[in-house]
């Protein structure tokens, strides 16, 4: 039973490399505040880093220093007011110095005001539906037919050999770069979330409820994400892929979806 265990447990981690590279850390992202929210993540980390250093290490030079073997006696007294407050004071303090940045980044993730493009992200089981409010362009976004086709039991397709299995898309969300893009998110059926870690963004999608996000993208390229609330039995199967391109590149994609969609 443990082979079988184990060969189970590398069974899975090797299916797990089939839709993803390993990562040990969250990525920098391509916006600004992608990046913001990663030094705020590392900042944070090393605090906890640091405190778990110094917590330990005294523990263990107290362990090492006073133990009985080595002649130390308890002592007597019941507290120390000095201590008190100094091991109030200073976790106060580490909270106020982690707390003013993070407020500020929080604050410029939640203005979404004066948009270049609003685009309407409904969540569907299993795919997702993009409207550009302002440009009459909409459509649905569903699993690329080569991972829906090697997903299926005894399909006979090795997915390592299907490129991006299970997060590429038939019609990916196409945004300009340097342009602020205001997403609006709902649900059509259950709670799902839109989650693409480059933009630092994940939103639940929740049936009669809008929830926002914005984002300006630096870099061009593709950004792959998935939906990220357990939305049913096909919820791996609902990939997130968002196309970054150049603004002349984006007026041509608009002028033929709009030409496709009238």
């Amino acid at each position: 039973m443990i082979r079988n265990a184990i060969l189970s447990l590398l069974g899975l981690s090797l299916a797990e490399t089939a839709t993803a590279d390993w990562a040990f850390n969250m990525p920098k992202g391509i916006t600004d505040l992608s990046l913001e929210t990663y030094r705020l993540h590392m900042m944070v980390f090393w605090w906890c880093v640091a405190i778990g250093i110094l917590v330990f290490g005294v523990m263990i030079i107290s362990l090492i220093r006073h133990r009985k073997a080595a002649g130390a006696e308890a002592a007597t007294f019941s507290h120390s007011t000095t201590a008190e407050i100094i091991w109030t004071s200073i976790p106060v303090v580490i909270l106020i110095m982690i707390t003013i940045p993070t407020a500020e980044t929080m604050v410029r993730l939640e203005d979404s005001r004066n948009p270049d493009i609003s685009i309407v992200i409904t969540a569907y089981q299993w795919k997702w539906h993009y409207k550009y409010q302002d440009e009459g362009v909409e459509f649905y976004s569903s699993l690329a037919h080569p991972s829906l086709a090697a997903r299926r039991k005894q399909s006979g397709i090795d997915p390592f050999s299907v490129e991006n299995y299970l997060l590429e898309v038939d019609h990916p969300l196409v945004v300009p770069r340097d342009a602020k893009i205001r997403l609006l998110f709902t649900s059509n059926d259950v709670v799902h979330a839109w989650w693409v870690p480059d933009l630092a963004i994940k939103k639940d999608a929740i049936p009669g409820i809008v929830n926002e996000a914005w984002f300006r993208a630096k870099k061009s390229g593709t950004f792959r994400g998935q939906c990220a609330e357990l939305c049913g039995k096909d919820h791996g199967y609902m990939p997130i892929v968002v196309e970054v391109v150049e603004a002349d590149a984006y007026e041509a994609w608009i002028d033929s979806h709009r030409t496709n969609t009238e």
